[in-house]
């Protein structure tokens, strides 16, 4: 085996790690190609989001028998909170809000989960 190659494998895992992200930040930098990292980012976020919303999906098709059988304002307090947690989300992807606006995307997340998991919790009791 060569001295380069042995050095390489018998290197610590998180330096090796560091260093080829030290050689993809210096290709980037050298070949000036910040504007398609952006672009990239930005496809990268638009297609998280569009996860997050598909998995939701998934989760409310399983589920909808029970949601169905649930009462009619139980049911929409928690459509609207599912409906407002995604459009919520959607708007941190896209607008990236710092400060101010930051702590009101976790306040109104965190109100959407509390009503879904309260509705949730309220139609699954059985006294």
């Amino acid at each position: 085996m060569s001295r380069i190659k042995r050095f390489f494998t018998e290197m610590n895992p998180t330096v090796r790690g560091f260093l080829v992200i030290a050689v993809i930040a210096g290709v980037v930098v050298v070949l000036s190609l910040e504007e398609v990292l952006a672009t990239v980012g930005g496809l990268l976020r638009i297609a998280f989001f569009l996860a997050v919303a598909f998995f939701l999906f998934l989760l409310w098709r399983e589920r909808r028998s029970d949601i169905e059988s649930w009462g009619e304002r139980s049911r929409k307090v928690f459509y609207a909170a599912v409906i407002l947690a995604v459009v919520d989300v959607g708007a941190f992807v896209g607008l990236r809000p710092g400060g101010r606006d930051a702590l009101a995307f976790f306040l109104v997340l965190g109100a959407c989960a509390y009503a879904a998991v309260r509705v949730w919790r309220d139609e699954h009791r059985y006294s």
